[in-house]
Order: C-alpha cells, then sequence, then structure tokens
C-alpha cells in the first residue's frame, strides 16, 4: 500500500490561497476575519435574545423585521451598521462604541 502524504494547514493555505502577504492571501484572511467577528456579533445577539426570553419572531417584532432577517443576523449574515444598531436597541443595549484603535472610539447609537 502506497504511503500518504499529510500536509500542513499552512501548506494548504499556501498552496490554495497563495503564501502570507500576497494579495490573495491576505483578502482570503481578511475574509475569514470578517466572517468570525460577523459570527461572535451574532452569537450575542442570539444569547441576548434568549436571554430575555424572546422567540426570533418576538425580536423581529420589535425591530419592525421578519423572523428570517433575525435569523440572519443570528448566523451573522447581516451584520452592517444599521442592522446592529436596529437589534441591539430593541435588545435594550442602551450604546455602542467603535473602537477604531488610534484614530478614537465612534458612538454608533
Amino acid at each position: 500500500m502506497a504511503e500518504m502524504k499529510l500536509y500542513t494547514l499552512d501548506e494548504m493555505l499556501d498552496e490554495h490561497f497563495g503564501k502570507v502577504g500576497t494579495p490573495e492571501r491576505d483578502s482570503f484572511e481578511k475574509d475569514v476575519a470578517d466572517a468570525v467577528n460577523a459570527y461572535r456579533l451574532g452569537e450575542i445577539v442570539r444569547e441576548r435574545r434568549l436571554g430575555q426570553n424572546l422567540t426570533q419572531a418576538e425580536l423581529g417584532k420589535r425591530m419592525g423585521v421578519k423572523k428570517s432577517q433575525v435569523s440572519k443576523l443570528e448566523r451573522g449574515e447581516d451584520m452592517s451598521l444599521r442592522s446592529m444598531r436596529r437589534v441591539f436597541r430593541a435588545l435594550g443595549v442602551e450604546s455602542g462604541t467603535l473602537d477604531l484603535g488610534p484614530a478614537g472610539k465612534v458612538t454608533l447609537w
């Protein structure tokens, strides 16, 4: 039986998306980071909703959107600033601030 060649994750990423520092790899890494952050925000929305014993439909009604929109938010599929503002306000979050590092902080609502 022939021996299988095993590859590290870095080797596979290099092969499929280019070496670290190339435009293709940088774009891939940015897309992954964006998706992870959106997922985390969606998890926070879900936790806050469940903590208030709300269904997706009930939260949607508070926001003025359909249940399907809440579902998208919880999956991290629609994390525009407008959507975040609406959902967190509907959940009773008094204010939201975006930390831009050296550029300072921006109040979103």
